[in-house]
């Protein structure tokens, strides 16, 4: 005689591998009693605590309701039932996501609000983490002297990595002259991997020693990245000509849902225009693009504010890159569960095992951007982060044959505008 398997005991163990109990009450009840009349595997229970939890994230139908609309006499066979969950997911994930216009969700206080000063053996610098002959690379290489970020964007790698602190390293400038670097040829270092560059401003002489360092080595160039608009310290200083201030910038849509206390598009862009003024070469990032609807309209008319805002000769470059998640973040999105439809997108896989847009996608927003550059072509740098030749290939119509030839001509192109 088969043993009778108790239903209650799987699916308490079910329960606690899963985001269940981070679901409404009403959600829970819901696939609880679905789970004990349909017998669920753990693999399906978990694809419906996974999509109760996007489509509340993502401000969609709840699961529930969808559910019962879809199936209100309940006699479809269960595997009938998951099928039609799944193809509903993918048709949302598949198409421009829709932000709603009211005004968005925002967190009532970011985790990392306690600012220390640490000194320890940690190096600050090192290359980029995704720089491989995978991708077509600039080479960049990174400083990273503070740790974690007062920002609160939903898709940002930081928030896996750092506790609830934000460290700043006391030893900078002794760290970044012990830096070996051969005078006879160009380096690209960034600031604003770990963290926003400008946010803290100066705090415990940070800028002071990078831009100490960027005056030791005209042969680097120094960029600081950021969304901030603190830029006090680079009005009311001598700053050395190597050295750059970009600004990652996204269209008021998606800094109004998804970069949570950063600076708006228009003072990130006042900021960069009063650098600018004072003779500091700036640049630009567009990165992440975010697939929506309206991003065909909306990119491209930040392209043409920037045209007519700045001269070619200001910008040293412009970068293109798509939201690329890794699965620590997803992870993380979904625990913390606040509104945000950053998740909503049919996955792809990019050469280095993170998830990005499909190629497709890439392409299509990659061109549509650089049609709007048009009139900088030969006059701004532009270039791709982290993508395959391919995508350079369908872009540009041209893609580099490695990665030094990529630095070197980058090099060559920003240094002598710098000391043109």
């Amino acid at each position: 005689m088969a043993k009778k398997i108790n239903y209650g005991l799987k699916f308490r163990s079910f329960r606690d591998k899963t985001l269940y109990e981070k679901l409404s009450e009403s959600e829970r009840s819901f696939i609880k009693e679905l789970s004990y009349r349909y017998k669920f595997t753990f693999q399906e229970f978990r694809h419906l605590v996974q999509a109760a939890r996007d489509l509340e994230m993502w401000g969609e139908q709840p699961l529930q309701v969808w559910w019962q609309n879809k199936f209100p006499q309940g006699t479809q066979t269960k595997r009938s039932m998951i099928t039609a969950l799944k193809n509903h997911l993918d048709n949302l994930k598949n198409c421009e996501k829709v932000y709603n216009p009211a005004p968005a969700f925002r967190p009532i206080q970011h985790k990392a609000n306690k600012i220390i000063s640490s000194r320890g053996d940690k190096k600050i610098w090192g290359m980029c983490p995704v720089a491989s002959d995978k991708t077509v690379c600039c080479q960049l290489r990174t400083i990273d002297a503070v740790e974690n970020c007062i920002y609160a964007c939903s898709y940002c790698t930081i928030q896996t990595f750092y506790t609830d602190k934000i460290i700043i390293e006391q030893d900078v400038y002794k760290k970044l002259m012990q830096i070996e670097i051969e005078r006879d040829r160009f380096y690209h270092f960034g600031t604003g991997q770990s963290s926003d560059s400008l946010a803290l401003g100066n705090r415990d002489g940070i800028l002071d020693a990078h831009c100490a360092f960027a005056r030791k080595y005209p042969n680097i160039m120094l960029e600081f990245k950021s969304k901030s608009k603190n830029i006090e310290f680079f009005l009311t200083n001598d700053i050395p000509k190597n050295v750059v201030c970009s600004w990652s910038l996204n269209t008021p849509t998606i800094i109004k849902h998804e970069e949570h206390f950063t600076a708006s598009l228009e003072e990130r862009l006042i900021s960069a225009r009063r650098l600018a003024d004072k003779g500091i070469k700036v640049a630009f990032h567009f990165h992440p693009l975010v697939y929506y609807k309206g991003w065909s309209e909306d990119y491209p008319e930040i392209v043409h504010t920037l045209l007519n805002s700045f001269t070619p000769e200001e910008v040293l470059f412009v970068s293109f890159g798509s939201v690329t998640l890794i699965k620590p973040v997803i992870q993380k999105i979904r625990d913390v569960g606040n509104p945000t439809k950053i998740l909503q997108m049919n996955f792809a896989s990019d050469p280095h095992g993170k998830l990005t847009y499909t190629d497709e996608i890439k392409i299509i927003m990659f061109k549509r951007l650089y049609e709007a550059f048009l009139p900088w072509k030969e006059k701004v740098f532009i270039y791709l982060c982290m993508e395959k030749a391919s995508i350079w290939q369908s872009t540009f119509g041209f893609v580099y044959q490695n990665n030094d030839e990529f630095e070197r001509d980058f090099g060559t192109y920003t240094m002598c505008k710098i000391n043109g």
